[in-house]
């Protein structure tokens, strides 16, 4: 759950069915936190899109991620910071999609790192161990950056009667 930035929220009627109601932050927040696979679209310096998909971490109301300084996702962040993480199925009429829309920030206290570290273990098991030195993941012979996306608006797609879709947006 996140802090105390309640986001506004309001149910999109125009491709929502009738009798469809929005949903609340509380369960959105729960199935982004249990996600256990995401897509992330950044875009390239010259503008083309580039998306890829990634574990991803909930924590203190933000997707945490990483990637190694020197990857395609790395060097887009370096130029343009908008992100947007989507999770959800691959099916049309069942399932339940979001979108987050954010900025990327990387993290680079120590502290933190730590505890992000634990929690991808965690979620994701001791594949996924990582120890944390010189603000960064170190796993084997390669390092990762870690960003932080605190949400700027998310969209979640019910799909399957009632379908709705349901916009949050943090101030």
């Amino acid at each position: 759950m996140s802090d105390d930035n309640t986001p506004q929220t309001r149910l999109d009627t125009r491709y929502s069915s009738p009798g469809a109601t929005a949903t609340g932050w509380p369960e959105a927040e729960a199935r982004i936190a249990e996600a256990e696979l995401f897509w992330i679209s950044t875009v390239r310096p010259d503008g083309r899109p580039h998306v890829t998909p990634l574990p991803a971490v909930w924590a203190h109301g933000a997707l945490h991620f990483g990637t190694g300084p020197k990857e395609r996702k790395a060097r887009n962040l370096a130029a343009n910071p908008h992100v947007t993480l989507t999770t959800g199925t691959n099916t049309w009429d069942k399932g339940y999609d979001l979108v987050v829309e954010g900025e990327a920030v990387r993290v680079t206290d120590e502290d933190r790192l730590r505890e992000l570290a634990a929690a991808w273990e965690a979620k994701y098991g001791s594949f996924w161990h990582f120890e944390v030195r010189d603000g960064a993941f170190h796993h084997g012979p390669g390092h990762a950056f870690v960003f932080s996306v605190a949400p700027r608006t998310v969209f979640g797609f019910g799909k399957g009667e009632p379908f709705s879709q349901t916009r949050w947006r943090f101030t």
